[in-house]
This record gives structure tokens, sequence and C-alpha cells, in this order.
């Protein structure tokens, strides 16, 4: 399934669908193809919007986990985006929360799935060497719990990016920017209705993490989805899009 992508100024999007506004954001090595189940499910009765964060076309100097939440708080502002009910995963569950921390007024709900902003480990504790591929692949089938998840075309998007220099220092400054910006401190702030859908194998944000965040805002829900890794929307979009539509339906 293929969507229009749209721009406005320098921002490139989907949208589809009428209505209230999902605004669904991707993480670090995350593209649009990761909410596929969701635009298909949701924009008979949303207006779904994907903007493509410019991870990699970011200067170095922007490359950060500020510099994407600047970005994303333009793009709400230019299409004049109100009430919006905001979803992330992984970076762009962190995204969503710290622009929920600063705009409040703008958030009706949101949901977390694997988010970072407490604890993650993506890559190991090194970046991998240009060309290695079987690293890459490795780590790519670390995000699922069903290795086969990490399709060819999936490993070789992801060993692309690992492989380019320019954009390799970006993913690592944007990466060490996140570790750098804790939320523990802030998320009691939080008072927006919050799902949190976490898979029950998670490696990269593993369940206790999903757990503390359920401790940190209060009166968030915390669901886990069994035989699941880091991207729930991807590996369980049936189960994912039940427990979404369970909390949609009860915030109205």
């Amino acid at each position: 399934m293929s969507y229009e992508i749209k721009t406005a100024d320098k921002f490139s999007y989907v949208e589809e669908g009428q209505g209230e506004v999902l605004m669904l954001l991707h993480g670090l090595f995350g593209a649009l193809s990761n909410y596929r189940d969701q635009i298909e499910h949701y924009k008979q009765n949303y207006k779904v919007v994907v903007p493509l964060l410019p991870i990699y076309e970011m200067s170095v100097f922007e490359a950060s986990l500020g510099g994407l939440t600047r970005y994303t708080h333009e793009f709400i502002e230019l299409m004049g985006y109100n009430n919006m009910v905001v979803l992330g995963n992984s970076l762009g569950g962190h995204i969503a929360a710290l622009y929920a921390l600063k705009h409040p007024s703008k958030v009706k709900a949101m949901i977390l799935t694997g988010s970072s902003g407490l604890f993650e480990s993506a890559m190991g504790t090194t970046f991998p060497k240009r060309g290695d591929y079987q690293f890459i692949k490795d780590r790519t089938e670390h995000t699922f719990f069903d290795p086969k998840m990490a399709t060819k075309e999936l490993v070789d998007e992801v060993y692309d990016i690992c492989n380019n220099r320019l954009k390799a220092i970006k993913v690592i400054a944007t990466a060490k920017s996140a570790i750098r910006h804790n939320l523990r401190d802030d998320l009691e702030q939080i008072k927006m209705p919050t799902l949190l859908i976490w898979g029950k194998d998670d490696t990269i944000t593993p369940a206790f993490v999903g757990e503390e965040f359920h401790r940190l805002i209060e009166g968030s829900e915390l669901h886990f989805i069994n035989q699941c890794g880091h991207a729930p929307m991807m590996e369980r979009p049936i189960e994912f899009n039940n427990l979404l539509d369970d909390f949609l339906k009860r915030i109205g």
C-alpha cells in the first residue's frame, strides 16, 4: 500500500482521512511503513498524519532530539492541528512526550509504545562498522520477537543508513541526545489520558521501562502484548489496534 507524500514548506508528510487528528511519530530507524496497519485502520474515522522526520536531512548541528521536537512543533503550527491524539514508537514516543510536556493544550491524548526517554539499548555499546551487513541484520532482527519480521528490504534500509558516513553521524548524535534527555523528572507533569502499549519481549526498551512510564505518568494505563518486541504496531497490529480502539472509545 502506497500513500501520497504531501509537502508544505520544508515538511513532508502523509495525511489520510478526515476528522480528529491522529498523529503517528516514527523512531530513529523508522519510516512510514512502520504504521501501515494503523493508517489503513484509522483513516476511516480520523485524519491520520505521519510527518516524515528529517533525521538524515537535518544539519549535524540540528541532529538531536530537541531539533526533531522543534521540527514537529513547527509542522503542527503550520498545519494548524489542535486537540490531537499523538502516538509515538521508540524515539517517536520520546518526541511525543516532550511535545506533550511543552504544549499540553494541543494534545488530547497520548500513546507511547516502546518509547525511549527512560532507558533504551538500541545498537549495543558500539555503533557497527561500515560494511558489516551481518551485524546490521542481527540487530534489526533483535528489534522483533519474530526475526522474520526483519525482511531483507528492512535490513537493507538500515544497512544503507549505517553505511552512509554522514547519516551514521546524525544517527549517533540523535541517539546520544535522547539518552542525555531523560524524562524521569518530568513525566509527572503529564496529565492527559495516556496509553502505554509494550511488547512483553522488547529487548530495546524492556518491559520494566513500560512499567516505569506507567508509575511516573499518573492515571496512565499499561498493556503488554506477548511474543512481541520493540514495535508492537508492526509485529502485532491486530492486538495493538484493538487496545488502541478501546482507549479511543473511552476517551471519546
